[in-house]
């Protein structure tokens, strides 16, 4: 068994690989790893190493991939699964790292040591002029409770802080046991002294904390970011610090790094580090001893921990199974954009024979699609239910004979304020399709920018809808209509519902001008892949 470290790790985890008998461990570097491709079977790297299509075709042995780290984003996943190649990383091996480093960034705002020590350091000893505020009695707000956030949590606490959070996918009572309040991210704004962020950039997290938001929040804010840069909008955060509606700001990240030119880091109540939050000597031994542990298990055991694709299959089983996975993930994404409240459980239905075999991949699948719209900690086909456990999230399979002319696949999501359901289909192209919304049978394609609306089925609705579309320059691909089939055919309007897909995304004030129309009852915009 040959083993290629293509990346600086600790010598601990070196020792972990080498103490298997027969194992050839190959110590290499960025530069000169590619000349033991041909004869690896596993490939352990961290963030220097880009594992491109071009790398793996020159691997025909690898059977692992170990990232120590979290982020795999140097890593050709779609190529690495074709091939059979398991994907791991070592996700929350450097969250007590990330914690710590956000309580070090809340107490240095808060007595101000940054300016202070270059004060002193300057000759000067100017006592007065650094007064600075308790941890004691503040409310920490955390946006995003995920292993970072808890742990975050669990350490403000002891200062006296009270912790409230916000994170749609983390319950009540979970939250309780932590000693933290689940709040809604209004409220979270309005009653926290320090806002500390903890979870991923998404397409309804980037720039979460814009002018709106802080238009929201308490008069002498905090802000606390060890998460990703995107989360804040610099400029709109720059405006806050001036208005001195943000008091402060602690920041190991940026959405542009190195972040050369910023006129934050210009600003005396800014303080800046550059991305460190998970860089302790702990952390970096833990990570490397984890994954090297993991790929060890892999090979030795057929043990699979922390993957980030799906199992080792066949690639002929793998082609015909991945339809199926699309379709779960974007009915699971689709149904989460379309629903309102927190998340509590899912009920899947299989309709046909695909769910017979391979069922759990499909569930985790759609759960990845309902769970990664929020989370942090990334869901994916191996520990899609694990986290969906953790988090309280509950979810029922069925199975069932055939119900349409092709196997079909119907996910229902329930929520604290109702449930809404869709049901789709992989077509013979293998693309997934839409069937059904809420029982309402609607065929659309489950790709590219979408509008889903609600509305009384009377008439004149579609032409409105085109004709706001129109006046803002949004070319419509496709508009697909659908209406129970129990229709009134008397007194007052039914329900009717349609799937839009547009060429771009929808900007917020069209939707407001959609959801405005007297007839139209409920609207959204749904993103999914193109």
């Amino acid at each position: 068994m040959n083993i290629l470290i293509a990346d600086a790790v600790s010598a601990a985890a070196v020792d972990v690989l080498r103490a298997q008998p027969d194992w050839n461990v190959i110590v290499s570097s960025p530069q000169e790893f590619e000349a033991h491709l041909a004869e690896a079977d596993a490939l352990l790297i961290r963030s220097a190493v880009k594992v491109t299509k071009e790398i793996l075709e020159k691997a025909p042995k690898l059977r692992v991939i170990g990232r120590a780290g979290v982020g795999v984003d140097n890593v050709d996943q779609d190529t690495a699964t074709a091939r059979g190649v398991v994907v791991m990383n070592t996700p929350g091996g450097n969250a007590i790292s990330v914690a710590e480093h956000t309580m070090a960034l809340m107490l240095a705002l808060a007595r101000s040591v940054s300016n202070a020590s270059a004060s002193t350091k300057g000759g000067k000893w100017e006592k007065k002029k650094f007064l600075g505020t308790e941890l004691n009695g503040k409310t920490l707000g955390i946006i995003g409770l995920g292993n970072i956030g808890m742990q975050v949590a669990r350490r403000a606490r002891p200062f006296g802080m009270t912790v409230i959070a916000f994170d749609p996918f983390v319950s009540p009572q979970l939250a309780k046991d932590l000693g933290v309040e689940m709040v809604e991210l209004e409220r979270l704004y309005a009653s926290s002294d320090y806002i500390s962020l903890h979870l991923a950039v998404t397409a309804e997290t980037k720039k979460l904390l814009n002018r709106g938001a802080f238009a929201k929040m308490k008069d002498g804010v905090r802000i606390v970011n060890c998460a990703r840069g995107e989360l804040i909008d610099e400029e709109a955060l720059e405006e806050a610090l001036n208005s001195s509606k943000v008091a402060g700001a602690a920041l190991d990240v940026f959405a542009k790094e190195p972040p050369a030119g910023s006129p934050l880091l210009q600003r005396e109540n800014v303080i800046a580090t550059p991305h460190i939050g998970g860089s302790t000597e702990e952390a970096q031994e833990s990570i490397g001893i984890r994954i090297a542990q993991q790929v060890r298990d892999y090979l030795r055991d057929g043990v699979v921990l922390n993957a980030v694709n799906m199992p080792a299959i066949t690639a002929e089983q793998y082609g015909q199974l991945r339809p199926y996975l699309e379709l779960a993930d974007r009915l699971g994404s689709f149904v989460v954009q379309i629903a309102t409240g927190r998340p509590k459980r899912a009920r899947i239905v299989y309709s046909g024979n695909f769910g017979e075999t391979n069922s759990s991949l499909i569930r985790n699948a759609a759960l990845s699609g309902i769970l990664n719209r929020f989370l942090s900690e990334k869901a994916n086909l191996i520990n899609a239910a694990q986290v969906a456990a953790r988090r309280d999230f509950g979810v029922n399979e069925i199975r069932q004979g055939r119900r349409h002319f092709s196997d079909s696949f119907s996910l229902a999501l329930e929520t604290a304020e109702g449930e809404r359901s869709v049901e789709g289909t992989v077509f013979p192209d293998g693309s997934p399709r839409l069937l059904s919304v809420d029982g309402i049978y609607v065929e659309a394609a489950l790709r590219g920018h979408l509008v889903f609306m609600k509305n009384d089925d009377v008439p004149g609705v579609i032409g409105r809808v085109g004709s706001i579309l129109g006046a803002n320059s949004i070319n419509i691909a496709d508009f697909s209509l659908g209406r129970p089939n129990d229709h009134p055919r008397g007194g007052g309007p039914a329900v009717a519902i349609a799937v839009v897909r547009i060429d771009e995304p929808l900007p917020k004030k069209v939707l407001d001008e959609l959801l405005a129309l007297e007839p139209v009852n409920f609207a959204r915009a749904i993103e999914l892949p193109g």
